[in-house]
C-alpha cells in the first residue's frame, strides 16, 4: 500500500523553528557554490517556494494539493529527490496525472490526517493538469534560481496543452436569472433563521448576478466592503487572483437587496468602511460567523434547483434546463455575457472581471454570432420562398 504520510508544506514565518517530521527521507547536499536558501530538504525548499509568493489562502491550499501530490509521486514511484529527477520523471508524472493508479484514488474527501486519504479523486482533466504542472515547474525554478538544484528538468517540459473555447456557453439568460429571483423571494418563511436564509440567498443571488464577483472574492469580503463615493455612487471592493484589489459597480437592485438582507439580521441599513462583519453571514448561527465557499455555492445551487422545478411546472423546459446545471459561477459569465452583448466595452468588463488577458473577455462575446445567426435564417427563408414562385 502507498504510503500517503503528511508532508508539512505550511509556509514558515520568522522565528519559526525546524520540525523534524517535516524532513523528507534524503537530505539535500547543495550544489551551488553560494546559494541563497537554508532549505535542506525537498520539503523545506516547497516550504519555502510556497511562502515566497504571497498568495491567498486559498492560492496557498492549492499550492500544497498539488506539491504533496508531486514529493509523494517522487518519493513513492520515482523513488527521486528533486535533484535526481530529470526531463522523463516530469513527462512521466504528466501522464501519470492523466490516470492515477487505484491506490491513489477516492471518490471521498478525507482529511489528510486519516488513513483512508487519498491525494486524488480520479483523473485529472487537461486544465487540471496543467494546473498541477504550473505548480511543479514554479517548485523547480525557484529551487534552481536560489542555489537548492544546480539545473531546472521542468524547463524543458512543455506545458500541457488544453483546448481553448472560443466562446462562453455556461451562462444564463435574463429570464432564467429574473426567475431564479422570483423563486427565492416568493419563499415563506417560517422561522426568523429562515428569513435569515431568504434574504441572505436572495442577496448573493442578485450580487453574484450583478457584479460577476468570484464566489471567493464575495464570501471573503466584509460588511464594510459595500460603500458609496461620490455622486452616490456604490461600490464593492474585492480581493481577486493574485491579491489584487478590484472595485465592482453596485446597482440600485442589488443595494435594496443588501439593505433587506442586513434588516433581516437585525443590522441598520448601512456601515461603515471599517466594518470587519463579514459580509455574507451563516443564518443558523446565533454568533457572527462567515459562510463557507462551499455553503454559499450549495444555496446559490438550491435555489437554482427551486427555479428549475418552477420553469419545468410553466412548460420552460430550456430555462429549467440551464438551471438544473448551473451554478454560482455561471452568474459571472452571465453578467459578463449580458453586459457584452448590450455594447459595454471590452477593457470595462475586462477590469471589472478582473482579467489578465483581454482575449479572456472575448469570450463573452455573443452579440455578433447571434445577428449573423439570424441573417442566415432569415436568408433561408427568403431562399424557400423564391423557389414558390
Amino acid at each position: 500500500m502507498t504510503k500517503f504520510v503528511p508532508i508539512d508544506l505550511a509556509p514558515r514565518r520568522a522565528g519559526d523553528s525546524e520540525a523534524p517530521s517535516a524532513r523528507l527521507d534524503v537530505k539535500m547536499f547543495r550544489v551551488a557554490d553560494d546559494p541563497i536558501t537554508e532549505a535542506q530538504t525537498d520539503a523545506e525548499i516547497a516550504r519555502e517556494f510556497i511562502g515566497n509568493g504571497e498568495l491567498s489562502a486559498k492560492s496557498i491550499a492549492n499550492s500544497q494539493k498539488e506539491l504533496f501530490r508531486f514529493l509523494t509521486w517522487c518519493r513513492e514511484e520515482a523513488k527521486k529527490t528533486l535533484s535526481q529527477l530529470n526531463v522523463a520523471d516530469l513527462n512521466a508524472y504528466k501522464e501519470f496525472l492523466r490516470n492515477p493508479p487505484p491506490d491513489w484514488v477516492s471518490t471521498t474527501k478525507w482529511p489528510r490526517s486519516d488513513p483512508r486519504y487519498r491525494p486524488f479523486t480520479g483523473p485529472l482533466s487537461d486544465p487540471s493538469r496543467r494546473q498541477a504542472m504550473i505548480a511543479v515547474k514554479g517548485l523547480l525554478a525557484f529551487a534552481e534560481q536560489t542555489g537548492y538544484l544546480r539545473r531546472n528538468p521542468a524547463a524543458l517540459v512543455r506545458n500541457v496543452r488544453t483546448p481553448i473555447a472560443s466562446r462562453i456557453t455556461r451562462y444564463l439568460t435574463l429570464d432564467a436569472i429574473a426567475l431564479a429571483v422570483d423563486t427565492v423571494s416568493q419563499r415563506v418563511p417560517d422561522s426568523p433563521a429562515a428569513l435569515r436564509r431568504r434574504e441572505r440567498d436572495r442577496f448573493l443571488l442578485i450580487a453574484f448576478a450583478h457584479t460577476g464577483a468570484r464566489l471567493n472574492e464575495l464570501v471573503s469580503a466584509n460588511m464594510g466592503a459595500i460603500y458609496a463615493e461620490g455622486n452616490d455612487r456604490w461600490w464593492l471592493d474585492v480581493i481577486g487572483k493574485g491579491n489584487k484589489p478590484r472595485r465592482l459597480p453596485v446597482p440600485q437592485e442589488m443595494l435594496d437587496a443588501y439593505r433587506r438582507y442586513r434588516e433581516a439580521f437585525g443590522l441598520p441599513p448601512h456601515t461603515a468602511r471599517a466594518d470587519r462583519m463579514p459580509l455574507v453571514l451563516s443564518s443558523r448561527s446565533k454568533a457572527v460567523t462567515r459562510l463557507t465557499d462551499e455553503a454559499a455555492s450549495e444555496a446559490i445551487k438550491g435555489v437554482f434547483a427551486e427555479a428549475a422545478s418552477a420553469a419545468a411546472r410553466t412548460g420552460q423546459a430550456d430555462i429549467a434546463a440551464s438551471l438544473r446545471h448551473a451554478s454560482a459561477h455561471w452568474l459571472r459569465h452571465s453578467m459578463l455575457t449580458n453586459h457584452a452583448n448590450n455594447g459595454v466595452q471590452l477593457k470595462t468588463l475586462q477590469d471589472t472581471a478582473g482579467h489578465a488577458n483581454i482575449a479572456t473577455t472575448a469570450g463573452y462575446l455573443h452579440k455578433t454570432d447571434n445577428e449573423r445567426h439570424d441573417e442566415i435564417i432569415a436568408s433561408n427563408a427568403a431562399n424557400r420562398g423564391k423557389g414558390t414562385d
